[in-house]
């Protein structure tokens, strides 16, 4: 038994023959053409990707103040938000190490550029955690979770400074993709390891 398509069953010859012809090209070209393709679905290597890029980005922040002052430290530092975090997606849950009181939650990228640079007098005690002369950063995860377009992460990070003191935090990530395939911090907990009273 065939099925036949039911615009060229019930056109006359000549047409359904133009018509025949016509699927046939598009059918073609469809195979031809190569559309863009945004893929949603986080892998481990854009995970670690991300988390390498954060530190690099930190030490960048640092070596800009150094060079260039607290202004092209602001730059760099507003240019690392605009790229790695998703504020462009909505709110941002960023616990910063050193925050306190009402200002220990920042969910505004203000707040998040006063916690990395400081100079903002609604955020009085940041200091600029980006300006303390970090010179080295690793990360060693304790566990990776995906789920497709979401991805979460927990463990340590390693900080040096420029005397080579060693600044351990715990951390919490939370990355996400964006419409166009961006992978974005919506989720940045870090806190100082618990010390238990000897």
């Amino acid at each position: 038994m065939s099925i036949r398509h039911p615009v060229l069953a019930s056109s006359p010859a000549p047409r359904r023959t133009l018509l025949a012809a016509a699927l046939l090209a598009l059918s073609g070209t469809a195979a031809a053409f190569s559309p863009t393709v945004v893929n949603t679905n986080i892998t481990e290597a854009d995970v670690r990707s991300a988390q390498e890029g954060w530190g690099k980005a930190l030490i960048q922040i640092s070596e800009d103040h150094a060079s260039g002052g607290l202004s092209k430290a602001k730059a760099t530092a507003g240019a690392v938000l605009d790229a790695a975090y998703g504020y462009n997606m909505g709110v941002v849950l960023f616990k910063p190490t050193l925050a306190h009181g009402q200002q220990t939650f920042r969910t505004t990228r203000a707040g998040a550029l006063a916690y990395f640079v400081g100079d903002d007098k609604t955020y009085p005690d940041d200091t600029g955690f980006a300006l303390k002369g970090w010179k080295k950063y690793e990360f060693k995860n304790a566990g990776v979770f995906i789920n497709g377009d979401l991805a979460l992460t927990q463990g340590h990070v390693m900080l040096t400074d420029k005397q080579g003191k060693v600044t351990v935090v715990d951390k919490t990530w939370g990355f996400k993709k964006d419409e166009k395939g961006q992978l974005r911090i919506v989720l940045h907990h870090s806190s100082l390891p618990y010390q238990p009273a000897k």
